[in-house]
């Protein structure tokens, strides 16, 4: 519902109505003006923050709009009641808020208008269109963003001239209020009345898809990363960026909305965005061959019916969810699973998908974790505490923030010998369930108190001047990350509008393998800024959880696709068992807990996992997870995205010989010579001179 300041702001502004209209019918013009205010600053604050508040004012009849004419007219109210009716300026203020609100419909059309010529039938990333068609700046954003509330703000200078006029009995000031406002209101809208005509308005739909299948027709892909979803699927389609760029054959990505490529991460691989079916269908992909799907939508259906490629279902990730098996796939010609337990899931769902149409191929995205290289010598062993979010539906056994998290982490910190605590939550924790977040930020603060004692502790000494210079390097790099997106970031650097983004989309490969190798460096730099026995809450995006995995000895989660991705790294793991089915259920239900430790709600079992972590001669797991992480995620040689790119040039050969053999079948059915009619039969048979039986009819 937003934030306190935000909650604030929206009862000042709610409030300050009634005590505008209390000082208009006082009256009393410095009551008035500081009303005004109150109201003017609040609005003002809620808009600029985005509230949700103020968004929801206009479900209940009173929009932005509705807010600056009620003001107004209880200004006419106040200059009434103080016996003004008569004066000048009473009139002018109401033949100047007639004006304004006459300005709006103009103002509003105006903008209308050029946000919908701008808007481009195919938006774009690392495609180049600017060298095939003409596509003009966008309108300087001080015109259009926002510009309802700026627009309306402009009665300002009227309501204080007026204001100003009622004190001084002086109608001079309020005029030249009047002026600024129906002045400045007429430039506003004859500001914007170029970028409807002429060479600023962007080229029509026909000439943009001519140009976009000119650039197909000289790109020629033949991989496409198909996908569609809402604003939160976008890290379903971003697990799959990098896998693109290392593919063999030329990659494309097609989204279907573009809140999808709007939150779509960099990328050095073109994008296409069609939110339009019928403009998806007429794209000229005919050299594609082989199509790859990250989620199971019915916009699907728009490119599916292409016969001249092969579809994959590909998901965006492993686990034993009912998501993995949903009889959808089988309209696909083949699913990519990452090993035998995908292809094992589909024969016991029984779901329509045969087993020849299953490959194995790996998980590619899983590459940047590293192996377990064996106990910590000469260190304090890190135990990173990951747990899942409450989810929607309240099932206490989706995390262990709840029942467990407490006793997990209190017993990590007060572990002898000592270990140290990684807690880095689900970024939805807390969000649904209230007892999940009053357990977190308990949790937070048993973490941070620990790594308060350890400071005063004379067993742990840090090299001061190490960490120094780690937190000089970090500070460098993230300068150096800050310039980098200020400069462009292959999205429009943050400016312009829909049409400048796709013109200006190209990335810049040097900049964008400078990022890729700072943020590799800020990882290294940031582990070495704090000692490695400090215990620490990892939040936000960096550092990625993956960087958690490489700096960690093991690990503690919950039933989710995080336990699937540690078990990569052949690390030691622990699962908890929050809905208490019991250690057989538990690992009958979930195959990627058959070489965990499995954890009670009193987190008593924690011992064994850390007896593992510091002696490999008491793991007594370590061959269960070598032969769950070959059953999930496949062998490791050969690497999941050499495995990941000859399952797609396999399939484009089949593509191939498919489209081949109809292309003969259809020319061996036009070359061959139709076979003669018969004569028609004739509805009367003429009877021959000399017939059979001697008659002569011509005697």
């Amino acid at each position: 519902m937003g934030s306190a300041a935000e909650l604030a702001a929206a009862a000042l502004m709610m409030l300050g109505f009634p005590a505008l209209m209390l000082a208009a019918l006082v009256p009393s013009v410095p009551a008035f003006a500081a009303a005004a205010a109150v109201t003017y600053l609040a609005d003002h604050y809620l808009h600029r923050k985005g509230s949700y508040l103020v968004n929801r004012l206009s479900k209940v009849r009173a929009g932005l709009s509705i807010r600056f004419l009620i003001r107004q007219l209880l200004l006419i109210l106040l200059l009434a009641r103080l016996g003004l009716a008569d004066d000048l300026i009473y009139y002018g203020a109401i033949a100047c808020f007639i004006a304004f609100y006459g300005l709006q419909a103009p103002h509003g059309a105006l903008v209308t208008l050029i946000r919908n010529r701008r808007r481009m039938p195919v938006a774009t990333r690392n495609v180049d269109l600017a060298s095939r068609i003409r596509i003009p700046d966008a309108p300087p954003r001080r015109l259009l963003h926002r510009s309802a509330e700026k627009m309306l703000h402009l009665d300002l200078a009227a309501v204080a001239g007026i204001l100003v006029s009622a004190s001084l009995e002086s109608a001079v000031v309020g005029f030249i209020g009047i002026g600024i406002t129906v002045g400045v209101g007429c430039l506003y809208v004859l500001a914007l009345v170029p970028y409807v005509r002429g060479a600023k308005v962007p080229p029509n739909a026909e000439k943009v898809l001519a140009a976009v299948d000119d650039w197909l027709a000289e790109y020629r892909p033949e991989t496409v990363l198909y996908f569609s979803g809402s604003k939160d699927s976008a890290y379903q389609v971003n697990m799959w960026l990098e896998t693109m760029e290392q593919l063999d054959s030329k990659p494309l990505i097609i989204l279907r909305e573009r809140v999808i490529l709007n939150n779509l991460a960099p990328t050095t691989v073109p994008v296409i965005c069609v939110p339009g079916g019928v403009h998806l269908m007429n794209l000229d992909l005919s050299n594609v061959r082989v199509a790859l799907y990250a989620a199971n939508v019915g916009k699907n259906i728009h490119l599916l019916r292409v016969p001249t490629m092969k579809h994959v279902f590909i998901g965006h990730g492993d686990s034993d969810k009912l998501a993995s098996v949903n009889p959808y796939s089988k309209v696909y010609d083949e699913v990519w699973t990452a090993g035998r337990a995908g292809r094992d899931r589909y024969a016991i769902a029984d779901v329509g998908v045969r087993d020849a149409d299953i490959v194995e191929v790996g998980r590619p995205q899983l590459a940047p974790i590293q192996g377990f290289s064996g106990a910590p010598e000469g260190r304090i062993p890190t135990v990173l505490y990951a747990p899942t979010w409450e989810g929607w539906d309240g099932n206490p056994g989706n995390t262990s923030i709840v029942l467990a998290g407490e006793s997990i982490v209190t017993k990590l910190v007060s572990a002898d010998p000592p270990v140290r605590v990684l807690y880095k939550p689900h970024p939805f924790t807390g969000t649904v369930s209230k007892e999940a977040g009053a357990a977190h930020r308990r949790i937070i603060a048993l973490v941070e108190q620990a790594a308060a004692e350890r400071v005063t502790d004379a067993r742990f000494t840090a090299d001061s001047a190490a960490l120094t210079a780690a937190k000089a390097e970090l500070a460098r790099i993230e300068t150096r990350l800050a310039e980098l997106s200020g400069k462009g970031n292959g999205k429009g650097n943050g400016k312009g509008d829909e049409a400048e983004a796709t013109r200006d989309g190209l990335v810049d490969i040097a900049k964008h393998e400078e990022v890729a190798r700072l943020r590799a460096e800020w990882n290294t730099a940031y582990w070495r800024s704090f000692p490695g026995h400090e215990h620490r809450v990892i939040t936000g995006s960096e550092p990625r959880l993956y960087d958690c995995f490489n700096v960690s000895d093991a690990m503690v989660s919950d039933i989710s696709s995080v336990v699937s991705d540690f078990i990569a790294s052949g690390k030691p793991y622990a699962v908890t068992d929050s809905a208490e089915l019991g250690v057989e259920e538990f690992k009958r239900a979930n195959t990627a807990v058959r070489a965990a430790t499995i954890l009670s709600n009193s987190a008593a079992e924690l011992g064994e996992l850390l007896d593992a972590v510091r002696d490999p001669a008491a793991d007594a797991l370590a061959e269960d997870r070598v032969e769950l992480k070959r059953y999930l995620l496949g062998p490791d040689e050969p690497t999941s995205i050499e495995q990941f790119n000859t399952a797609v040039a396999n399939l484009a050969i089949k593509a191939e010989t498919r489209n081949v053999g109809q292309e003969s079948r259809v020319s061996a059915g036009a070359d061959m010579d139709p076979e003669p009619e018969p004569d028609p039969v004739p509805a009367t048979v003429p009877v021959p001179r000399g017939s059979a039986d001697g008659d002569d009819l011509t005697a």
